[in-house]
């Protein structure tokens, strides 16, 4: 039996206690484990979570708390045993995932991942953390496309942060971008933040630069299909890098909008992002809601 077949077992029966032992481990055990746990960052906890799809760990089980683990993937159960059901019923070959840019914010960490999860995709995964475990988790996912408008892939770029004392000013810039661009308050404020030097897009279906964002936002327009921002739920940066999770309506469907941009200057230089619409509620798993 593979490796992760084995934690969603364990998951599923409750193997696994609140300090991720069975009854045959020792104290010493316990102890080792614990000061494991403790000893690396929040972020490396959530990045060998999600490696642990594709290398089968167990380990990383024991950074998720059993006694409380809310899920918004609401095709996923409530709890470990939802995370545990859904690793159960893996195809043959099991998941993959590859993390590619990994950050923090206090209590939460935010990933950039490919998948192989029911077929290629990216994906951001957000994870909250109380006292060194992971006790919360929201997702969104959107297949892989095999060509991009502008010949970037959906992940490829820089994956590391800098300017680490700009975090809140640059949160700040992309709160007021979210209000005045993505909510429509002051459209004609976009080259307030958006750079028109640079501005690599990897949104598939997106050419670079402003005029390329203007071209496919006026497509979509005169299709009859704009692409709404009806709320923003978080923002969330390390650095230059910040994240946002908001819901609207894209191809006319209620969606979920997970942006990330990439700052330099003040300005917006760079933006990835997944669209993924939300299920009716007849389809829900849990019932704590995608935000």
């Amino acid at each position: 039996m593979k490796g992760l077949q084995i934690i969603a077992i364990s998951a599923l029966f409750g193997l696994i206690s609140s300090c991720g032992t069975t009854q045959s481990n020792s104290s010493t055990e316990k102890e080792t484990e614990t000061e494991t746990t403790m000893s690396i960052s929040n972020k490396e906890k959530a990045v060998a979570l999600l490696n642990s799809l594709s290398t089968g760990d167990q380990t990383p089980i024991s950074y998720i708390n059993p006694e409380k683990y809310i899920q918004h993937n609401l095709a996923v159960g409530d709890g470990l045993e939802g995370f545990g059901a859904v690793v159960a019923a893996a195809p043959p070959g099991g998941f993959k995932a590859k993390v590619v840019r990994a950050f923090e914010d206090g209590d939460f960490v935010f990933t950039h991942t490919e998948y192989d999860f029911f077929g290629p995709k990216i994906g951001f995964d957000v994870f909250r953390f109380e006292d060194g475990l992971i006790v919360e988790h929201w997702d969104n996912l959107q297949e892989v496309a095999t060509e991009t408008a502008s010949g970037r892939t959906q992940t490829d770029g820089p994956t590391e942060s800098t300017d680490l004392p700009k975090t809140e000013e640059n949160k700040t810039l992309i709160k007021g971008f979210m209000k005045d661009i993505l909510m429509g308050e002051q459209p004609d404020k976009i080259t307030a933040y958006v750079s028109t030097e640079e501005y690599a897009q990897h949104n598939p279906g997106v050419k670079d630069g402003l005029a390329g964002l203007g071209e496919a936002i006026e497509a979509l327009a005169k299709a009859g299909m704009p692409m709404e921002y009806h709320k923003n739920h978080f923002i969330l940066g390390e650095g230059n890098f910040v994240l946002t999770g908001s819901e609207g309506k894209f191809m006319n469907k209620e969606v979920a909008f997970y942006d990330l941009f990439r700052i330099q200057d003040g300005k917006i230089v760079e933006h990835w992002d997944t669209i993924e619409n939300i299920p009716a509620r007849s389809e829900w798993k849990n019932e704590n809601g995608k935000f």
